[in-house]
């Protein structure tokens, strides 16, 4: 055992042993230090400098989180020089403490999932505490983070965001078990309210969890034959398994969410009838129809949306798509159907994209994966034409393309005059862009893009009725200025951000946030 020393703080006489660090000696003998960045379990070296002290003799400051106590040393934790010193170190940590307070990987996750702890605790076996975290924030880490983008693997290596995106993405696409089965969720107690969600993909999904935690009635109603929308239908199950997707759902379902599945809205009920039967309403239709790619021919036998395609193979069709499949587009989705093309068997599949490489808004990794699958890039060129035969695709023509000046952050491709080629093809697949099919729902007014419009602030939609309660969107729908002082409907969902489709996570932290509204405004009209 080491020696007992004496150390004299703030005229108090303190022990400690002989290797302890001021600090924490200090907090021993009931003396507290300002710190941020302490802790017990790794390294110190007094990165934020709030624990500095003076000790008589030195002519600087220590860092009492990281110096060695002395024995006889006498120090002074609260002298002019150190409040002083602390201040300037508050005032350059407030003036740019990107990741001081918050980790960067949790700074740049969508959903807020605490990437390093969750790792750390899959280390050490202790899975069920982050989870517990994980799901405060993010009802269903497994599955979001075996489909999610790494935005964080641009950050410096300093900043070990970017590492730690990596990492916990990996493990879980590779091995979804690391989870910690069913966790109690405590939920308050029942209010007597009830909440109607259109849609149960992962933004109704995330509404009706949040809400029954509250302790309202909430029923889920969902077009497709199961619930997880875009997770199960437009995520391939080498992306992420349908049984880990499954048992998340079954979670949910746990805290009561009644769950409805085949049920259209203007098939089943009217959108009238549906908003009558409940005191909130949440929207969450995502977006299910593929835009179309603008070319003639496009109405030929073997043309196919992206959606349409992943969706029919996600319900264990085999599309007839034959040995030479192209697929347009440079995102994730394009990503998915080609990939899912080699798996059904094409043997020569294309990826037509009208800019390059370093444009393409897709993952590197999805980009790299597909190459080392067999997949050919067809950079800089754009579909002119589909050529049939007999009304089946036989050929694309291709535009070549070159890029021009920079608009919206990318250069604009434009046409070389006269310059095209032509790709021999069986199938074409349109994977440019998706939209909301809002079929039914005649009464909710559009932008000009076809996408539910609401309010950017209120989330307000231009539904008048009975509804006085609803849940404001996700970044998954379009929203706009206008609206402001319009009927309380409001609206939430897929993947629909202003530009187009966005990554599947980022339905969760603004669910989560708009939802705040709709608890208050359910709990002002709470009887009594």
């Amino acid at each position: 055992m080491k020696p007992r020393i004496k150390v004299t703080i703030n005229g108090q006489v303190c022990t400690g042993r002989a290797g302890q660090t001021l600090l924490e000696i200090a907090e021993h003998n009931g003396i507290a230090i300002p710190n941020l960045c302490h802790n017990g379990e790794l390294k110190h070296y007094g990165g934020c400098s709030l624990c500095v002290v003076e000790a008589e003799g030195s002519p600087k400051l220590l860092r009492a989180c990281s110096t060695e106590a002395q024995d006889g040393q006498v120090i002074y934790t609260e002298s002019e020089r150190v409040v002083r010193t602390r201040k300037t170190s508050i005032e350059l940590l407030m003036s740019d403490h990107d990741g001081d307070c918050r980790g960067p990987c949790v700074l740049n996750c969508p959903a807020s999932v605490n990437a390093q702890g969750y790792i750390q605790a899959i280390a050490r076996g202790t899975i069920r505490r982050p989870c517990a975290s994980s799901r405060s924030a993010c009802p269903s880490p497994p599955p979001l983070a075996g489909c999610a983008p790494t935005p964080a693997r641009g950050l410096p290596p300093a900043d070990g965001g970017g590492a730690h995106f990596h990492l916990l993405f990996e493990i879980l696409r590779r091995r979804p078990g690391h989870r910690p089965g069913r966790l109690p969720a405590p939920q308050a107690a029942a209010t007597g309210k009830r909440v109607g969600i259109i849609g149960g993909g992962p933004g109704g999904l995330t509404a009706a969890y949040y809400l029954s935690l509250k302790g309202h009635r909430v029923t889920i109603v969902d077009a497709m034959p199961q619930m997880g929308g875009m997770l199960r239908y437009g995520i391939p199950e080498y992306r992420l398994p349908k049984k880990v997707l499954d048992e998340e759902i079954a979670e949910i379902a746990s805290l009561g969410v009644e769950m409805k599945n085949n049920f259209r809205i203007g098939v089943d009920a009217t959108f009238e009838e549906f908003k009558s039967r409940y005191d909130a309403v949440v929207v969450a239709i995502g977006a299910w129809s593929s835009m179309p790619i603008g070319c003639p021919g496009e109405d030929l036998e073997g043309v196919l949306g992206g959606i349409d395609f992943l969706q029919r193979v996600a319900l264990g069709e085999r599309p007839e798509i034959g040995d030479k499949v192209a697929i347009v587009g440079g995102g994730n989705t394009a990503m998915d159907a080609c990939r899912t093309a080699v798996r059904l068997g094409a043997k020569e599949v294309y990826v037509v994209y009208r800019r390059t490489e370093a444009e393409m808004p897709a993952e590197q990794l999805e980009i790299d994966e597909a190459r080392e699958e067999g997949v050919i890039y067809k950079f800089l060129t754009n579909p002119a034409e589909i050529v049939g035969e007999n009304g089946k695709v036989k050929e694309m023509k291709l535009q070549i393309m070159e890029l021009g000046e920079p608009t919206s952050g990318r250069r604009r491709p434009v046409p070389v005059e006269g310059k095209f080629e032509t790709l021999p093809v069986t199938c074409v697949i349109s994977a440019i862009g998706q939209k909301a099919n809002v079929a039914g729902f005649e009464g909710i007014e559009l932008n000009r893009k076809g996408i539910i419009a609401a309010d950017e602030t209120s989330y307000r939609t231009s539904v008048e009725g009975s509804s006085p309660w609803a849940m404001p969107p996700t970044r998954g729908f379009h929203r706009h200025r206008g609206h402001r002082r319009g009927p309380p409907l409001r609206q939430g969902g897929g993947p629909v951000p202003p530009r187009g489709p966005g990554a599947l996570p980022e339905d969760v932290p603004v669910g989560e946030e708009c939802l705040s509204g709709v608890f208050r405004r359910l709990h002002q009209a709470a009887p009594g």
